[in-house]
């Protein structure tokens, strides 16, 4: 049997990866610390046996030990990842994102004290690489180069965990994931919020002209990945995950929009309609894409689901399965 602390474990990512661990770990006690702010939701947990939640602050040292307990594993997933809420209030995600990871790496270095065999895997995004050009991707070298504060918090917090392996021979693991998508993301981010919209005929933003690339990767995929990551993977070691899928905004919307026209009967460009051009964000990256070689070698791991299967499955699951 083994002891993991989920953090943020009650949002997007983290609670696919506890349904994920779940699944494959039955006999495992899972721990999840979650401070349940407007993002998560403690509902998504409902009906797993053997999964502890802890609702408090990864910023507070007591809460943390005391959640940490005798867990051999730590997978550290809580996070404040909006751009435009770190633009307007970036106080927020400096204490999380920053003091929280430090936190969580002082709780386990006291209670790991040098257990080589324990493992602390923090999930990261490319947005610290900043913006690439039309051609080449992001990959293990690549410089930090972030452009929000939301960004800027994350590349500190990756420092920090390399450094306290390098430092305290803490054994860390980091992983640098494109834009996911699925079941149970807050309805704030693009994918969601376009289905929901569309679904109720309201108009979907578009920040500037729409040709913004991301990589998009599904959440079950990228839940597969760090499984191996935190299985596989040596300390000190960092991974690339990606869905090997660029696509532009509004090619994506598109066809989001094809497909909600054919689910719901409606005339073909009906919400395409819909789709809202609007100014522009600060700091917006052009181009995000990731080399995943390493993560395929290392780890043995590939992205699955197509995009097509993705949607489908995402756009039924807030149509039809959503609380």
């Amino acid at each position: 049997m083994g002891r993991i602390l989920i953090t943020g474990g009650a949002g997007f990512i983290g609670s696919n990866f506890v349904h994920f661990w779940r699944a494959r770990h039955p006999g495992d006690e899972i721990t999840v610390l979650d401070k349940l702010t407007y993002a998560a939701d403690p509902s998504q947990l409902s009906g797993l046996e053997g999964v502890r939640l802890i609702q408090g602050d990864i910023a507070d040292q007591a809460t943390v030990l005391a959640a940490l307990g005798n867990a051999t594993r730590i997978i550290h997933l809580a996070a404040e990842s909006h751009v435009d809420r770190s633009i307007s209030g970036p106080a927020e995600f400096i204490r999380t994102n920053l003091v929280g990871t430090f936190t969580l790496l002082e709780a386990a270095r006291q209670a790991w004290a040098g257990d080589a065999s324990c493992r602390f895997l923090h999930v990261s995004t490319d947005e610290v690489f900043g913006s690439l050009a039309a051609t080449g991707r992001f990959t293990q070298e690549s410089p930090y180069r972030p452009n929000s504060p939301y960004s800027a918090s994350k590349a500190g917090s990756d420092h920090l965990v390399r450094a306290y392996g390098q430092t305290y021979g803490l054994p860390v693991l980091i992983t640098n994931c494109s834009n996911n998508y699925g079941p149970r993301q807050h309805p704030e981010k693009l994918i969601p919020k376009a289905i929901t919209n569309l679904a109720a005929g309201k108009p979907v933003p578009v920040y500037g002209d729409g040709l913004n690339v991301r990589d998009w990767l599904f959440v079950e995929d990228h839940c597969e990945a760090l499984s191996l990551a935190l299985e596989l993977g040596l300390p000190g070691s960092v991974h690339l995950i990606g869905g090997d899928c660029e696509l532009t905004n509004l090619d994506l919307l598109n066809r989001i929009c094809e497909r909600l026209d054919l689910r719901l009967g409606r005339a073909a460009g009906s919400s395409r309609s819909l789709l809202t051009f609007v100014p522009d964000r600060p700091g917006h990256d052009r181009r995000y894409a990731i080399d995943t070689t390493v993560a395929k070698r290392a780890l043995g791991w590939s992205s699955g689901l197509s995009l097509d299967e993705g949607l489908g499955r995402t756009i039924a699951w807030y149509l039809d399965e959503k609380p």
